[in-house]
C-alpha cells in the first residue's frame, strides 16, 4: 500500500514538473516571439522613418550640388548634411537594394517634404536647369593620351598642363597614399603613365570653369575605385586593382559585346593558367604607341614589356581605360576550354581550343583584315 502511494506521489511530482517545464518553455517562447515582433516592428518603423520625408510640411527649396564622379556614399553624405535624409548609410544600402543606378551629378532643387524614393527618382532624371561650365565624355577603351587631349580641349587647361599632372610621379605617390587600393605597381618603370587605365570612362560635368586638373583626374579615379569595389563585393578573385584593370583593359580593347568580354576574359585566364603567353594584339599596338588596324609579323617583334607576344604573363599595367562591363568580366569570366580567339572585321569572335583550329580560322579570315586595311588606306 505504501509502495503504491509512493508511486502515485512520484507520478504526481513528475506531472507537476512537466507542467512547470512546459510553462517555462512556453514563457521563453512567448518572450522570444514578443522580442521578434518588437524587433520587426522597430525595424519596420525605422525603415519607414528613413524612407519618409524629413518634414512633410516643409516644402522650402534646398539647393544641393552633387559633384561629378560622386559615389552613392558621397551622395548620401551630401543629402544627410542638408537634412534631406536621416541616414547616409541607409541611403547607400537602400539605393543598392532598389537597384537605383544612374544618379546624375549636378545641382538639384529638393525639399524636405520629398520622401527617399522621390529624391532618388529626381536624381536619376538629372538636373534640368543647370548649364555646366565643363562637360566631356570619355568612351571605354581610350588611351590616357586621348583622355588628356579631351580634357585639354574641353577645359581651360592646355595639354601640357594636363600631361604634367598625369606624368607626375609625386602626384601618383600622393594618390597611392590616399587610396588604399592603389599600390606601387602603377609606378613600375616600364609603365608609360602611372594613371593609364585608372581614369574611368564616363560623362563628367563640372559647374566651375576654374576646376583644377587634379580634381578632374581624381573624380575619374574615384569612379574607377567605386566601380571596382562594387563589382568586387559580389565576386571572389585573387587579383588586386592594378591586375584587374590590366586584364580588363585587354578585354575592353578586344571585345564589343558583354558575352565576348566574359568569353575573352575566360581565354586570358586559361592561357595564364597554362603558362602560355597572352599574345593579344592590342598590347602590341600599345607597345608601338599607335592604333594599328591590323598586327603584322614585324609588329609583334617589338621588344617592349607590354608586347604579350614577347613577354609572358600580364603586361606591366593597363593599356586603356576599361568600363564596368570589362571589369565585371574579369570577376565573372566564362568557364570554357578555349585557349584562342580570333576577331573578324564584322565584330564576330571565333573561339578555339587548339592551335590547329585557331590557325585554320586565322587562314580563313585574315584576308578580310587585309582588304579592309586597303580600303581604309584608299579612303573608300
Amino acid at each position: 500500500m505504501n509502495d503504491n502511494q509512493d508511486l502515485n506521489e512520484q507520478k504526481k511530482q513528475r506531472a507537476l514538473n512537466a507542467r512547470v517545464v512546459r510553462r517555462i518553455v512556453l514563457g521563453i517562447v512567448l518572450v522570444l516571439v514578443l522580442l521578434a515582433i518588437v524587433g520587426l516592428a522597430a525595424g519596420y518603423f525605422y525603415v519607414q522613418a528613413a524612407i519618409s520625408p524629413m518634414d512633410e510640411s516643409d516644402d522650402s527649396t534646398v539647393e544641393v550640388e552633387i559633384p561629378s564622379g560622386s559615389s552613392m556614399s558621397d551622395i548620401g553624405v551630401v543629402l544627410e548634411d542638408e537634412d534631406l535624409i536621416s541616414n547616409s548609410t541607409f541611403f547607400h544600402y537602400y539605393s543598392r537594394l532598389q537597384n537605383a543606378s544612374g544618379l546624375q551629378a549636378g545641382v538639384y532643387e529638393l525639399d524636405r517634404s520629398m520622401d527617399l524614393d522621390e529624391i532618388i527618382d529626381t536624381m536619376q532624371e538629372g538636373p534640368h536647369r543647370e548649364s555646366y561650365a565643363i562637360s566631356y565624355m570619355i568612351p571605354e577603351g581610350w588611351w590616357l593620351e586621348d583622355i588628356a587631349a579631351t580634357i585639354a580641349e574641353e577645359s581651360p587647361h592646355d595639354i601640357d598642363e594636363v600631361m604634367d599632372v598625369l606624368n607626375s610621379e609625386e602626384y601618383a605617390e600622393g594618390l597611392i597614399e590616399e587610396h588604399e587600393l592603389l599600390n606601387e605597381e602603377m609606378l613600375d618603370e616600364d609603365i608609360r603613365y602611372p594613371l593609364e587605365g585608372y581614369l574611368f570612362p564616363a560623362t563628367y560635368e563640372f559647374l566651375d570653369e576654374d576646376v583644377s586638373v587634379e580634381w578632374m583626374v581624381e573624380s575619374m579615379l574615384q569612379q574607377t575605385v567605386d566601380t571596382y569595389e562594387q563589382v568586387e563585393s559580389d565576386a571572389d578573385v585573387e587579383y588586386d586593382l592594378h591586375e584587374v584593370l590590366t586584364l580588363a583593359s585587354i578585354v575592353e580593347r578586344e571585345a564589343q559585346t558583354e558575352e565576348d568580354r566574359r568569353l575573352i576574359a575566360g581565354v586570358l585566364f586559361n592561357r595564364l593558367e597554362e603558362e602560355m603567353p597572352l599574345e593579344v594584339d592590342p598590347t602590341v599596338a600599345y607597345a608601338q604607341g599607335e592604333h594599328l588596324y591590323m598586327t603584322s609579323l614585324e609588329d609583334i617583334e617589338i621588344d617592349d614589356a607590354f608586347n604579350t607576344y614577347q613577354y609572358d604573363g600580364l603586361p606591366p599595367g593597363p593599356i586603356a581605360s576599361p568600363g564596368e562591363d570589362a571589369i565585371r568580366a574579369v570577376f565573372e569570366p566564362e568557364d570554357t576550354d578555349y585557349l584562342f580567339f580570333y576577331a573578324r572585321v564584322n565584330g564576330e569572335v571565333i573561339y578555339s581550343e587548339t592551335y590547329e583550329e585557331h590557325n585554320d580560322v586565322h587562314e580563313t579570315y585574315r584576308d578580310e583584315w587585309m582588304e579592309a586595311q586597303e580600303e581604309e588606306g584608299s579612303g573608300e
